[in-house]
């Protein structure tokens, strides 16, 4: 769960959304109350639907639609900001689409689709936004 959870936090300038609201993860924003960086905003583990909430459907290691759990069917979906498919951000590594799969398209460090690509969707040095979209 740690290690998922730090594989998206080294997204800066990235976006989160879920619920209907946008909220921000990244390495330059504890302060912002939209931030999953923020442990008084979005990132609070008592945020009622938010992914650091082991409680809540999106924080759950126990949900279907948890990126936590690693058994999870369901878990979120990721875009860039120009609506191109990046994966499932998920900790489940026999997903397909999983970007725990290191040997699937968006899992592998060296697949220039994969997050985990520090030259490619994953680098910290782009300012493509990633949208991360429950299903």
């Amino acid at each position: 769960m740690k290690k998922l959870f730090l594989l998206v936090s080294i997204l800066t300038s990235s976006i989160c959304s879920y619920a209907g609201a946008q909220v921000y993860f990244g390495l330059n924003c504890p302060q912002d109350p939209k931030c999953l960086n923020s442990p008084y905003g979005a990132g609070s583990p008592y945020q009622k639907d938010g992914f650091n909430n082991p409680y809540s459907v999106n924080g759950s290691p126990y949900s279907n639609k948890s990126p936590n759990n690693p058994y999870a069917t369901k878990p979120p979906k990721l875009y860039d900001q120009n609506g191109k498919y990046l994966g499932l951000l998920s900790s489940n590594p026999y997903l397909p689409d999983s970007t725990s799969n290191p040997h699937g398209k968006y899992g592998n460090p060296h697949s220039q689709d994969s997050i985990n690509n520090p030259y490619g969707a994953g680098s910290p040095y782009s300012n493509k936004k990633i949208y991360v979209v429950p299903q």
